[in-house]
């Protein structure tokens, strides 16, 4: 049987070793590397589905934990699963609801057999195991799902790390025998060890003796120093099979993409610039603004002038400030439409440069004008 998930190699960048490929799934191909926007309750928020592809998104996330509880994975999948509930056409990736439920403290007790929790929703008791999360994963109908993993909070001690790397491993093989739709979704394992590197390679080693069709990398950008980060990704990367995606969770900031490319990745998500507009702060070419501060009132310049998205053809700060002083609701979804569209421009120039062989240079100028450290 064909894998619902494949990847095909175009391009390695002979100045920093990034890679330019596309992701083959039953939904189309998403070509890497790829900022994928998160809708978490299956919507982006505030934008429609024509809105995402205006601006350029190739795929899309749905959280498994929100849609488990609300509005069940029962009803999505009686309204044809998720691609038809939410009128997106395009690839979907739901992550496993592991990140959401060890977020909730101590509202929830580990096990070996799972995660029991009480709903964030109404306090109700509810449970969570890896043949639970490939239930409710496959009943979505995303094309590509992840197994259900333990994220380690930072810093976590070595001994806690590795109890909680071994049992995400053992999570993991449970996820792949309950896994039931192979012939249209692609389960991902989720390498963990948090931030010592031994741990990384044990993971990462075993994982790959089970022949996911993709793996990503979990725990880290979870509150750590950039050094730590970028010391953790960079080892992290080389471990995994050239022949497969490459997915590095929860990071969307643009200095943290263009360093996840160099690094090897090929997809990456976050909240973070939907989050932003909802704080009324845009990205821009010369770095992050607030425009609600007062400096905009009378700033009639577009969000970025490098930026040919909607809100920056049609509308100026200071309208944008007024609308989101305002509380209305036009300001948020303008800056979600600008925050994506500027993500998404991003890794298509990260793509061209890959090609050209110019990576390394292209963030070196990038760093500088954004006003990034080096």
């Amino acid at each position: 049987m064909k894998p619902a998930i494949t990847y095909e190699l175009l391009h390695v960048c002979k100045q920093t070793g990034a890679r330019r490929g596309i992701v083959h799934t039953p939904h189309g191909d998403i070509q890497t590397p790829v900022f994928m926007p998160v809708g978490t309750q299956a919507t982006v928020k505030s934008m429609t589905p024509e809105e995402l592809k205006e601006v350029g998104a190739q795929i899309i996330l749905a959280n498994t934990y929100h849609l488990f509880l609300r509005p069940g994975h029962e009803l999505v999948k009686e309204a044809g699963g998720l691609h038809k509930f939410m009128h997106w056409d395009r690839p979907i990736l739901t992550d496993s609801g592991g990140f959401q439920v060890f977020s909730l403290g101590a509202l929830r007790t580990i096990s070996e057999e799972g995660v029991e929790f009480r709903s964030h929703l109404d306090g109700s008791k509810q449970f969570l195991s890896p043949e639970k999360a490939m239930e409710v994963e496959n009943a979505l109908g995303a094309d590509i799902i992840m197994a259900f993993d333990e994220c380690c909070p930072y810093p976590s001690t070595y001994e806690y790390t590795k109890k909680s790397m071994e049992r995400t491993t053992r999570w993991a093989k449970r996820c792949k025998e309950a896994h039931s739709r192979k012939e249209d979704q692609g389960l991902f394992g989720i390498i963990q060890g948090g931030f010592y590197k031994d741990l990384r390679k044990q993971s990462a080693e075993e994982l790959i003796k089970l022949d996911f069709p993709g793996y990503a990398i979990g725990g880290i950008s979870v509150g750590e120093p950039k050094d730590e980060f970028l010391d953790i990704l960079q080892y992290t990367t080389p471990l995994m099979p050239e022949n497969k995606p490459r997915y590095l969770m929860g990071v969307g900031t643009p200095d943290y993409l263009v360093e996840a490319a160099i690094a090897g990745i090929d997809m990456c998500d976050c909240v973070i610039p939907t989050r932003l507009a909802r704080h009324g702060t845009a990205f821009t070419s010369k770095g992050k603004i607030v425009v609600r501060n007062a400096i905009y009132e009378r700033d009639f310049n577009p969000l970025d002038d490098e930026c040919d998205c909607y809100a920056c053809r049609n509308y100026t700060r200071a309208y944008i400030r007024h609308l989101v002083k305002t509380n209305e609701i036009l300001g948020i979804r303008l800056l979600s439409i600008h925050n994506i569209k500027f993500l998404t421009n991003l890794m298509d120039k990260v793509r061209i440069e890959i090609e050209r062989d110019n990576l390394g240079s292209f963030r070196k100028e990038f760093y500088r004008k954004y006003g990034y450290e080096q």
